[in-house]
């Protein structure tokens, strides 16, 4: 006898998280993904997004769809950032009180913490202080989720819960010029001078901010498990608890690529948050631990952007 199947719509499918959440759940038994594609669902749009409910009925929902980018990006688009994110997230959690979902998991980001709040960064800490100004849009953005979903438990007691994952990377990432984060950006740079033989490479800033970077199916991992595991108001933050600095990671990188020139890094550009490193005891206590080392995860990444580098977001 076969497993009752349950529905799981994966928003977002397509970006670097959503495509890890879809190669796990592919493996577990007794799940049925629901997934859309951009131009068949513009998430944005509150009408789409109903009509898709009413017609997928789907019973568990992972929120990982964004308009996401780094620094540059955030600095010159904060509008559309700020917008289109609030846009996605409304019409999505909307959707899922409206239409019963028994269970909503709404993924937000590190850079909702204040940028002066004490390391490492606990769940609590959330509006503490003042955040990091280079990409201000998209974290009230998140925060405006989070509140949202904590309204809907408290108001109309829906399982709403919500999970900050600390700076992501692996097979699926963003590795364009403009909109990248930091690993996919370095690691695109570091791979065409590696490949053209140039003399150096130029990167932003001192260096010297240190993040803690977790591999997308590590995340894909944890999501599962607070999916099964976890109902409650408060924060989960999913991380690895490790922080390198960038320095150090531009230096993986150069290994990893092959490159043999120099590196220079440009003072005049911002660095961005000096520091991130998420406190996970909470996501610990509850039974679950980041598995994939970062050496580990920047070659097996680099392994797959070398081998797709044609389809790769570039």
């Amino acid at each position: 006898m076969s497993l009752p199947t349950k529905r799981l719509f994966i928003a977002g499918h397509r970006g670097l998280v959503g495509s890890a959440l879809v190669r796990h759940y592919e493996k577990l038994p007794g799940w049925q993904i629901i997934t859309r594609d951009k131009q068949d669902l513009d998430l944005r749009d509150e009408r789409a997004v109903r009509a898709f409910f009413e017609k997928e009925q789907p019973e568990y929902v992972i929120m990982s769809a964004a308009k996401v980018g780094g620094i540059q990006a955030n600095r010159t688009k904060p509008v559309t950032f700020l917008l289109d994110n609030l846009k996605i997230q409304n019409a999505v959690i909307e959707a899922c009180h409206d239409y019963k979902v028994k269970k909503l998991l709404f993924l937000g980001s590190t850079c909702i913490y204040p940028k002066t709040a004490e390391m490492p960064l606990r769940e609590d800490s959330l509006l503490t202080g003042p955040m990091e100004p280079t990409n201000l849009p998209y974290s009230v953005a998140k925060i405006a989720g989070i509140t949202l979903c904590q309204a809907y438990r408290r108001q109309f007691g829906c399982d709403f819960i919500t999970a900050m994952p600390a700076n992501l990377y692996g097979p699926g990432d963003n590795f364009h010029p403009e909109d990248s984060h930091v690993l996919p950006s370095l690691m695109r740079k570091f791979h065409l001078a590696a490949t053209e033989k140039q003399s150096s490479v130029t990167l932003w800033g001192t260096g010297s901010p240190s993040r803690e970077f977790t591999h997308c199916d590590d995340l894909a991992d944890a999501c599962a498990f607070l999916l099964d595991h976890y109902s409650g108001e408060e924060i989960v933050n999913v991380g690895s608890g490790e922080e390198i600095r960038i320095r150090e990671a531009a230096e993986v990188l150069r290994v990893v690529t092959g490159f043999k020139g120099d590196v220079v890094w440009d003072t005049s550009m911002p660095d961005g948050n000096p520091r991130r490193l998420l406190d996970v005891q909470r996501l610990q206590n509850l039974g679950w631990k980041a598995k994939i080392p970062f050496r580990d995860g920047v070659a097996s990444t680099y392994q797959w952007y070398c081998q797709n580098i044609a389809e790769a977001r570039a």
